[in-house]
């Protein structure tokens, strides 16, 4: 046997061995990343856990720098917080989400407490936001009337010509519907943004209101919104309706008047061309039940 024999590999032997050595190194390396990975996903599952540990405190600092990065708070009423406005003070969505379902509710709030009561935030970010709210008029003067010490007089009483009376019921200033600002109506519980643009335009299209009685005419609004709304507003004096001519006015500007409808403007023109003018609102209340039911109303808008 001839030990001195030397082994020698095919060249395709050495690829082959040269491909295995590389799969390898592969193979060690992939396995060294994926470890770090590990490793790396379990500490950060670590870090998540204890900032959800401190949210409370995140939520403080959030609306602190809220203010210093550029988003100045003005005050505003925290029952029409929205996602972004709520998201920039602090909140989270949870608390935003809660805010929402007890207003759905037509329930409102009325101070910090609620607030608080409300939303579950943490007390160190009411204290920053709080000193902002801005509530209407009548959640300071939830009565009708304030209460005022006065003195009366009183005859018959020699020693004493004034009595001292308490509790003299003064009623709280009304404010005239015809110039009213829409920060005005939203004070009024039931009364938001929408309903507040909606009295807004029909002011608008009429010119002016000529009696609260006309707040019935918004189907839409709750009977504690109308209430509040006839309790809050008067229809002041001397108010420059928009008038329509009957005898003159297209179908159009028939129809757009908010007490007609298609229909009623046809009669009226129908009416104003078989007798060549209407002369008087008698004339009118025979072609609609509506003018029967708000004449004192309708009356002032028309002329002829």
């Amino acid at each position: 046997m001839d030990t001195g024999q030397v082994y020698r590999f095919t060249a395709g032997q050495r690829k082959g061995l040269m491909v295995l050595c590389g799969l390898v190194v592969c193979v060690q390396v992939g396995w060294f990343f994926i470890s770090r990975q590990d490793v790396s996903d379990s500490e950060k599952s670590e870090e998540e856990k204890q900032w959800l540990a401190l949210q409370t405190k995140i939520d403080a600092l959030k609306a602190k720098h809220a203010t210093k990065d550029g988003y100045k708070i003005y005050p505003f009423n925290p029952n029409y917080i929205t996602d972004y406005k709520g998201y920039a003070l602090g909140m989270t969505v949870e608390q935003i989400d809660k805010l929402k379902a007890f207003r759905k509710e037509g329930k409102w709030v009325n101070s910090a407490a609620d607030f608080k009561t409300v939303t579950g935030v943490s007390d160190s970010l009411l204290a920053v936001v709080s000193p902002y709210f801005k509530f209407p008029d009548w959640v300071k003067n939830k009565k009708q009337f304030t209460e005022k010490t006065a003195y009366v007089y009183t005859a018959g009483n020699k020693n004493a010509a004034f009595s001292k009376k308490e509790n003299i019921a003064v009623p709280v200033k009304v404010l005239d519907i015809n110039t009213a600002l829409e920060e005005d109506l939203i004070a009024v519980r039931g009364i938001g943004p929408a309903y507040a643009k909606k009295l807004l335009r029909r002011r608008s299209d009429l010119g002016a209101f000529v009696s609260m009685d006309q707040m019935d005419d918004f189907p839409e609004f709750s009977p504690e919104a109308i209430t509040g709304l006839k309790k809050a507003f008067k229809a002041g004096d001397g108010l420059a309706v928009n008038k329509i001519n009957v005898n003159s006015a297209s179908l159009q500007q028939l129809s757009r008047f908010p007490y007609f409808n298609r229909d009623i403007a046809k009669s009226i023109i129908t009416q104003r061309s078989m007798k060549g003018k209407i002369y008087s609102f008698d004339e009118l209340s025979k072609i609609n039940d509506i003018f029967i039911l708000k004449s004192k109303i309708i009356a002032l808008y028309l002329e002829y």
